[in-house]
């Protein structure tokens, strides 16, 4: 049965806890998925939550504490003295490991790294010299690998010895004697094949797809999902196989990536979680609220320009909010479709103007019928049939103009580097309110 965190459930264990119920605890963490006793405690404390961690083998220990978000997991281990962090760490991989290490205090760190066990200890030294966003950093050791001039039983013996010490492998790397990364067999051919014959022989013909050390954690991320790949062997400047990547650490990537996206799009200037103090809060929100505001102050301050056209005929303010509203809509509408195609590395170069074109006469058909449907309304409503008309007419290039900005907009940050979510908040709001009320001003003083 599915575990269910309910308010209920959560009250009830608070009251175990409180009482020290070491059999209703035990009881109902009972074949309980590790990733779900991880989201269990985060509405404990950490003296709460080592008790219940107490209670628990090493092996699950260590998958919850690899489960914890950073910031909830550094705050969760002050609790623990060094040597239960050691515990914990040498049953993890040395990815897990060396993320958790470089979260910890120094002193605690080169304690906890001085006493793990040799091989854990080599490899973790050698991940912690790459910075986290690379493929450096995402990478584990632990891997199966080869030798080019070695028979399959040779290989198959290797393999079994190889493994004791790797979860979960989807490939068997092939290399020469200087561990240079030539290829890949898959286990099918080493199970079908002549038992004599060379690893050379059977190795995939198709090139194998691998990263540098220090290529950013997105291109990583990319390349995996464009090839569909379960894993992905990395290698360093001189073509040596160090480590892989497997799609659960490629995951973390997206989903950080996603929410960085998010909160951009929403006009929130840096990472923030929802138990961030008052000031990180305020702080991430101002920048863009402060640019909504000079926006508008330019709005008010181009209104003006027209005040003797608005004095002379009022309903014309009555239609600027449906100007603005349109133009902002339909300009976060197509920069967040070009957005979401520019995760696509191929976008760019596959057919640009095409796209283009095709966005070109989408505006126009959304225009037309936008502007018939309030003309139809204008005209039914009020007196001012030439008024209807201009606003018609505005609204059709307010539609136009915004899907113009909209979709080039994020196009241009990205060519210079930005990030191209930036367009699909305030920023594309904001502009989207200026160019509308100019373009409908502008329509109204020339035509009325």
């Amino acid at each position: 049965m599915q575990f269910e965190l309910s308010k209920e459930f959560v009250e009830r264990f608070q009251r175990a806890l409180d009482e020290r119920d070491h059999a209703f605890i035990l009881q109902v963490l009972e074949d309980v998925n590790p990733a779900d006793i991880s989201a269990l405690l985060y509405e404990f404390n950490s003296e709460e939550s080592k008790y219940v961690m107490d209670m628990l083998s090493l092996d699950i220990q260590a998958e919850i504490v690899r489960d914890l978000d950073p910031v909830t997991r550094v705050n969760f281990l002050k609790v623990y003295e060094p040597a239960q962090i050691i515990t914990m760490i040498n049953m993890l991989n040395s990815d897990d490991a060396a993320d958790i290490l470089n979260e910890l205090p120094i002193k605690v760190r080169e304690e906890v790294l001085h006493g793990l066990d040799a091989d854990l200890r080599v490899q973790v030294i050698d991940l912690l010299r790459y910075e986290e966003n690379v493929a450096g950093g995402l990478m584990a050791k632990e891997l199966i690998k080869v030798r080019n001039h070695w028979t399959v039983v040779q290989c198959i013996d290797e393999i079994r010895k190889q493994a004791e010490n790797v979860d979960k492998f989807y490939a068997v790397y092939v290399v020469d004697d200087q561990d240079k990364l030539l290829g890949r067999v898959s286990l099918k051919d080493l199970v079908i094949s002549d038992a004599r014959k060379i690893v050379s022989e059977i190795i995939e013909e198709e090139e194998i797809v691998s990263v540098e050390t220090y290529l950013d954690d997105t291109e990583v991320a990319d390349i995996m999902r464009k090839y569909d790949l379960e894993s992905v062997p990395v290698v360093n400047v001189q073509g040596q196989l160090v480590g892989r990547i497997t799609i659960d650490d490629v995951v973390d990537v997206i989903t950080e990536q996603a929410e960085e996206d998010r909160q951009l799009m929403s006009g929130i200037s840096e990472d923030l979680e929802e138990d961030d103090s008052v000031w990180k809060n305020t702080r991430a929100r101002l920048p863009w609220l402060l640019i909504g505001i000079v926006g508008g102050l330019l709005n008010a301050k181009f209104m003006g320009l027209f005040k003797d056209e608005i004095v002379q005929i009022a309903a014309i303010a009555f239609f600027t909010p449906l100007i603005q509203a349109t133009g902002g809509n339909v300009g976060i509408q197509s920069s967040s479709l070009i957005v979401q195609s520019l995760a696509n590395p191929g976008f760019v170069e596959e057919g640009l103007w095409q796209r283009l074109t095709k966005v070109f006469v989408v505006a126009l058909a959304n225009g037309l019928f936008l502007s018939v449907i309030v003309l139809g309304a204008n005209l039914f409503l009020f007196d001012h049939q030439a008024l209807s008309f201009i606003v018609s007419i505005a609204l059709f290039s307010v539609v136009v103009f915004a899907s113009f900005i909209g979709t080039v907009t994020p196009l241009i940050l990205n060519r210079f580097g930005f990030n191209p979510a930036l367009a699909s908040g305030p920023f594309i709001t904001t502009t989207n309110d200026l160019l509308g009320l100019t373009i409908y001003f502008l329509t109204v003083h020339l035509l009325l």
